[in-house]
Order: C-alpha cells, then sequence, then structure tokens
C-alpha cells in the first residue's frame, strides 16, 4: 500500500480555495491503494496532521482544529521521507513513511514551484508538474512568450513592476497608447480570478492597477475582448503523452469569472469547489472548433513541460471567431474532475493516474545522472586544483 500523503492550504490568496480541492479528492482516493493521510499547512506555513484535518467541517474553527491536530515536519532520513512530530517528543514520537507527496495546493508560495523545490530537495516523489512548470504556469507573461514563440495564439501585453508603478501616470499612457479601452489588468502571478479587474476607462484603469499591485509585485496587461466566450479545456499527461478532456463554458456573473463565481455559487461555504460553477459541458461549440481547442490544449501543456492534470482556459471573441490562449492552472480547483468524468474517467481512476504518473518520473529521474562519484575537496583531488589555489578564508 502506498503511503500517499495530500498537502494543502499554505501561504496564499487562495488557502481555502486549497482545502476544498484537497478534501474533495481525499475522499475519492482508493483507500485499498492508499493510506491517505491529509496534512494541513496554516497560513504560516505550519503542516499539521490528525483525524480532524480530513474534515472539512473542522475548518470553520481552525484555531480549534490545531488544537485537535498534531504539529509534524518532513525530513529525509538518508532512507526515506518522513513526517515526524515537531517539536520532537522524547515518548511516543511519530514518524510516518511518505511514498508519495500529492500536493493540491493554490496560488502563489505553493504552486508556483516553490512547494515543488521543497518535495524535490527532499527527494519524494511527487504528483503534478515539477518546479519550472509549475512556476511557469504561474507566470502569465513568460507562459506567453513560450507559447507565442511555437504558435499558439496569445493576446499582446504589456507587463508592468514596482518600478513602474512609482509613475503610474506613464503606465496609463503607455497602456492607452498600445491597446486603448477596455482592458484587462491581471496580477501577474495569481489565480482564481484574485487581482484581475477590466478597466472600460482611465479612472477604471488606475483603480485596476492599484488592485492588482496589492497581491502581486508584477501586473500585466492587454485588451479586453469585448463579447467574450470562455472556453476551457484539462489536459491529462506529461510532457511526452498527454490527452485532452471535455471542453466547458463556464458562465459568471460580470466582464470575467470571479472569485465569488468560482468557489462561492455553490451555496453554503462553497465546499464544492469549482465543480459548482455554473457551466456548461460540453461547450457549445462547432466540432471543428472543440477539436482546435482541444489540440491547443494539450500542445500548450506539453510545450510548458507539464505533468498531471492541468487546466488550460481559451478566450473566444466572437465578433471574429478568433481562438487566444488565455492561461494555464498548473493544480486547477477540484482537480478539473468534471471535464474527466464525461470522457468515462471517473474521479478516482483521475487520481490514480496522476499518482502513476508522479511514479514514472520518479523512475526516469532514478536514470539520470545528478552527481558525480568524486570529492574535489579531498587531498589528492584539491591539491592538483588550480581553481582554489591562493584561496582564502
Amino acid at each position: 500500500m502506498i503511503n500517499l500523503a495530500v498537502f494543502f492550504g499554505g501561504r496564499s490568496v487562495e488557502h481555502e480555495v486549497s482545502v476544498i480541492s484537497a478534501l474533495q479528492a481525499t475522499a475519492s482516493l482508493d483507500r485499498s491503494r492508499y493510506n491517505v493521510i491529509p496534512v494541513y499547512i496554516t497560513k504560516q506555513n505550519e503542516m499539521y496532521i490528525g483525524e480532524a484535518v480530513g474534515n472539512i467541517q473542522e475548518y470553520k474553527d481552525i484555531p480549534g482544529l490545531l488544537k485537535k491536530s498534531e504539529r509534524v515536519i518532513m525530513i529525509n532520513d538518508g532512507k526515506d521521507v518522513v513526517l515526524t512530530t515537531y517539536p520532537s517528543k522524547l515518548f511516543g514520537k511519530k514518524r510516518i513513511r511518505v511514498d508519495v507527496a500529492f500536493p493540491i495546493v493554490h496560488g502563489t508560495n505553493v504552486e508556483d514551484g516553490t512547494f515543488q523545490g521543497y518535495l524535490r530537495h527532499l527527494g519524494v516523489p511527487f504528483v503534478g508538474c515539477d518546479v519550472a512548470s509549475s512556476a511557469i504556469g504561474m507566470e502569465k507573461y513568460a507562459q506567453k512568450v513560450i507559447l507565442k514563440e511555437n504558435g499558439i495564439p496569445v493576446l499582446d501585453s504589456l507587463i508592468f513592476t514596482l518600478s513602474d508603478y512609482k509613475d503610474v501616470e506613464s503606465m496609463v499612457e503607455r497602456i492607452e497608447k498600445r491597446f486603448g479601452y477596455p482592458v484587462i489588468v491581471k496580477a501577474e502571478n495569481l489565480g482564481s480570478s484574485v487581482g484581475i479587474t477590466v478597466a472600460k476607462d482611465r479612472n477604471g484603469l488606475y483603480s485596476a492597477i492599484d488592485d492588482s499591485f496589492r497581491y502581486a509585485r508584477k501586473v500585466l496587461v492587454e485588451h479586453a475582448i469585448t463579447n467574450l466566450r470562455e472556453i476551457n479545456c484539462s489536459v491529462l499527461g506529461d510532457e511526452n503523452e498527454a490527452i485532452a478532456s471535455e471542453i466547458e463554458e463556464p458562465f459568471h456573473s460580470k466582464e470575467i469569472l470571479s472569485y465569488k463565481d468560482k468557489y462561492q455559487s455553490g451555496g453554503k461555504s462553497g465546499s464544492k469547489g469549482m465543480a459548482s460553477v455554473s457551466r456548461q459541458i460540453p461547450a457549445n461549440v462547432p466540432a471543428e472548433m472543440r477539436d482546435r481547442i482541444r489540440e491547443l490544449a494539450v500542445k500548450s501543456f506539453k510545450l510548458l513541460g507539464c505533468s498531471g492534470v492541468s487546466r488550460l482556459d481559451f478566450m473566444l471573441d466572437t465578433d471574429n471567431n478568433e481562438l487566444y490562449f488565455n492561461e494555464i492552472n498548473t493544480i486547477p480547483g477540484s482537480l478539473a474532475f468534471y471535464l474527466w468524468e464525461p470522457m468515462g474517467i471517473p474521479y478516482g481512476e483521475l487520481l490514480d493516474r496522476m499518482v502513476d504518473l508522479a511514479l514514472k518520473r520518479a523512475r526516469e529521474d532514478e536514470k539520470l545522472t545528478f552527481s558525480f562519484d568524486t570529492n574535489l575537496l579531498s587531498d589528492n583531488a584539491f591539491s592538483g586544483s588550480k581553481g582554489a589555489k591562493g584561496a582564502k578564508f
């Protein structure tokens, strides 16, 4: 049986969304194959395990939840990666081996390669995108550049930093000259529609810029499509082999699908996550457009070096029927399971395939050379090294 540690939460504005997505997944994991260990990461990046951690109702009172739970840290003890009690206890110290880590985390500091780098450093196989593709998946401008270079249609955009923000008047003039109105302003490395606003005039643009810089150090601006249809597609696989899901058209209350539309439209506390969003599956588009979206989704997924399940969002300009890649979600809300069920892949099977991909990558990594069997600091090697000659400490 595989000891599968499911990590969620973390220091992110999408903290609560992560809790919903992860506990949805743990309820669908095959308990005959996995010993499931839910691991809650607080907003202070502390890890907790325990019976209460796997109960969504307990998150109504997080301080109470933590009192019922046990704080742990994850270490590599030379043989295994383990979760162990923290602080260490003289008696009754807990050690749980982790065979595979399953991060179901959303947003900056967790989905952006930070947490994946931590898992990579420890040497534990983990589900989903690797460090590089996780980072690129959160950097909207970088992914646009990569995909545009490889023939994927994207909207032209401008990127601004905090330095540019010091002279916001020049920012606004540059945006107006390049795009006119309306424009869409986005926090460059966030998801769940946080820090995203459509601006229709100069006053709206100032307000949108201020809002986006509340959440990120870089802001992306592009032309806003007036008559827009959003079409999404999920992809499962890795950079070598991947398949596309059914496509969807989510519906929303404003010009863009908001955080509220995504996570608070399904009843109390939004406990159904992205699965509760009002949507049409399959999206009502011609067969040729459906095929094109699914083909572009797979191609983009591979170009960005992704693994596991991602959701790729496209924009359809109904004025001219032009299609554009919008963004990728490397760990989508609810893991986009609702897009796979119409393809005959139930949630439990989807999760199994994701774990299998993690184990496949671990096997491939074992065949690679990451270090040389030598020690340049040994007496013989060091004495012959001119590179260190004359070094002073």
